[in-house]
This record gives C-alpha cells, sequence and structure tokens, in this order.
C-alpha cells in the first residue's frame, strides 16, 4: 500500500470504529462497542505506518538530493 492508501484506510477504520463503540454504547452491545475499539486502533495504526512510510520517503529524497549535488 502507499502511504495515501494506509493513511486513508485508517481514517475509514477510525471513523467507522468511533460508530461502532457509539452504537455499542446506545445499544448497550458489548462485543461491538469493543469491535469498534478494535476498529478504532486498527485505524490508527495504519495512519501511523502511513506517515512513517512518507518519513522514510521523505528522508530517502534528501540523501539521493545530497549525492546527486556531490556528483
Amino acid at each position: 500500500m502507499s502511504s495515501t492508501t494506509d493513511k486513508v484506510t485508517g481514517v475509514v477504520n477510525t471513523a467507522v470504529g468511533n460508530v461502532k463503540q457509539a452504537v455499542g454504547k446506545v445499544i448497550g452491545s458489548d462485543k461491538l462497542e469493543a469491535e469498534g475499539l478494535v476498529q478504532e486502533a486498527k485505524g490508527e495504526a495504519q495512519q501511523a505506518v502511513g506517515e512513517a512510510k512518507d518519513a522514510i520517503k521523505h528522508g530517502a529524497n534528501k540523501v539521493a538530493d545530497a549525492v546527486n549535488k556531490k556528483l
């Protein structure tokens, strides 16, 4: 997955997880509420992966630029 895809998927999972938690609380479903917590955490992790990929790509580009300037 690209960093953008990871971040977008993460945002969607976080949002769906929040909705599941809210619905679970309203209808009294501990199972649905727990599923929401898990999905929210998964979404946050996906967003972090996307951010890490961006940081790595940015660092690699800086190194490549520095090497090209030396040549």
